[in-house]
């Protein structure tokens, strides 16, 4: 049952977790645009920019939301390689989850609810992303845009079904 003492745990997941889990996810994005030639502005949050830090734009609503600015994606880049880049947030979830697993294991760490909160968000954001789908903006999810890539589908805002 949720409580008043429970406000705490709240806090700490929406305004501490959420947006670590979301800046490993979308650096993901960023290390395989890096690495095949591409150029790429991430943004952590919504609403004004507060800040930058290299390609990195923090936004006032740094706990709500975050996304890649895709400036250029290399032209000699393979099919694999562009969908690496879109499914490269989703590993880079599941290679933290992996390696606090492993270093809990390992007598590194104690278990405790930041990392239960941790992986959970993990889970939540590599489920999400990675399920084929085109949201309501007509944006596909990272799952998707990986799909029309592999399976050379040009991609269309709103497409008609």
């Amino acid at each position: 049952m949720f409580g008043f003492n429970d406000l705490w745990l709240f806090f700490l997941s929406f305004f501490l977790v959420l947006p670590l889990v979301t800046i490993i996810h979308e650096l993901g994005h960023y290390f395989f645009a890096k690495i095949f030639g591409g150029k790429v502005i991430v943004h952590i949050g919504t609403g004004n920019e507060l800040f930058r830090i290299g390609a990195i734009r923090i936004r006032k609503l740094y706990f709500y939301d975050g996304w890649c600015e895709y400036i250029t994606i290399s032209k000699r880049a393979a099919k694999v390689e562009k969908a690496l880049v879109y499914l490269g947030g989703s590993l880079f979830n599941i290679a933290s989850i992996l390696m606090i697993n492993g270093l809990i294991n390992n007598g590194v760490l104690e278990p405790n609810i930041f990392i239960y909160q941790f992986t959970y968000f993990s889970f939540y954001f590599t489920f999400f992303s990675l399920f084929p789908i085109n949201h309501l903006n007509g944006c596909p999810s990272d799952g998707m845009a990986a799909l029309n890539v592999l399976t050379n589908k040009k991609f269309e805002k709103n497409p008609s079904n």
